[in-house]
């Protein structure tokens, strides 16, 4: 609740402590200055929101290949929001030699974050881990989600909703390529996964450990 002026000019100003980003403000009124007449003016002051749209058909994806140079092992972070009204498709893959492949799938209106570490016979142990978020994603609404890698402690965020997983010491040794695909798997995958259905929809602002993806695709 916030207080109001008891005058006809000044001006009661609040700064939110943390940002909140919405499409719409609703105020409601709770009293009303008992010593003079009811009237309410607001305004509300925001800031620069810059947003990158892509849209996929479920016959396309966008591939990044990443820089050698700035690769961390011990650390990654990807970022995105979409929005669909298919429930199954493919939004992230990326995968190695060995049968090791990251996947982030919307299945039956969830999202799944599939880590295989391939070769069973060397990490029998934790050789697969599949995380699910999220309910009816389907729904043509904007989602976010955030997953982070740092060693081999995993967070997976859809819609402030984080699922924290802690993976033994093998998962730090993923063998994977320098190619990251989003909305899709472009060419038979040696992991098996070629059957899965590409991505049809919106992504907006696609982040890779600070990565502009959406604008560097339009830039080049």
């Amino acid at each position: 609740a916030f207080s109001g002026n008891t005058n006809a000019d000044s001006v009661v100003y609040y700064k939110l402590q943390h940002s909140i980003k919405a499409r719409f403000l609703r105020f409601v009124p709770l009293d009303w200055n008992p010593n003079g007449r009811i009237g309410m003016r607001i305004e509300v002051y925001g800031c620069t929101y810059r947003s990158e749209v892509v849209g996929f058909d479920g016959k396309s994806c966008l591939i990044y290949t990443l820089n050698k140079k700035l690769i961390n092992a011990l650390k990654d972070v990807i970022s995105l929001k979409f929005k669909t009204m298919q429930s199954d498709g493919i939004l992230l893959h990326r995968e190695g030699q060995n049968g090791d492949h990251i996947t982030l799938e919307l299945t039956k209106g969830k999202l799944s974050l599939l880590i295989n570490l391939g070769d069973t016979k060397t990490h029998p142990s934790n050789a697969q881990i599949n995380i699910t978020l999220g309910s009816l994603l389907d729904d043509q609404h904007w989602h976010s989600v955030l997953i982070e890698h740092f060693n081999n402690q995993v967070n997976f965020t859809v819609d402030k909703h984080t699922h924290h997983f802690h993976a033994k010491g093998e998962f730090s040794y993923l063998d994977l390529d320098y190619e990251l695909s989003f909305g899709g798997i472009p060419v038979p995958g040696k992991s098996g996964t070629l059957s899965r259905r590409n991505f049809h929809g919106c992504f907006e602002n696609i982040y890779y450990n600070g990565v502009n993806i959406i604008d560097l695709a339009r830039r080049h």
